[in-house]
């Protein structure tokens, strides 16, 4: 399963959803869908965007998460 860091890194720069949208053009409904980590896609050009302006590398945003998903896989 994909976790998506975007929750932990706005509350640490006490941003808000509104305000990343407002400055990066990104629909705030995509940007709730990562947030709660609802989103199933997302395009690139939305990562790249939101690295570039919170500054960080695209796996400080998403993570690999180990668990019940891959062992489904694997069987």
């Amino acid at each position: 399963m994909i976790k998506c860091h975007l929750s932990r890194i706005l509350g640490e720069r006490k941003q808000k959803i509104a305000e990343v949208s407002r400055e990066t053009g990104i629909n705030r409904n995509t940007l709730h869908r990562l947030y709660n980590e609802t989103a199933t896609r997302v395009e690139l050009d939305v990562i790249e965007t939101l690295c570039r302006y919170l500054d960080i590398q695209i796996g400080e945003l998403f993570e690999i998460e180990e668990g019940d998903t891959q062992e489904k896989v694997e069987q």
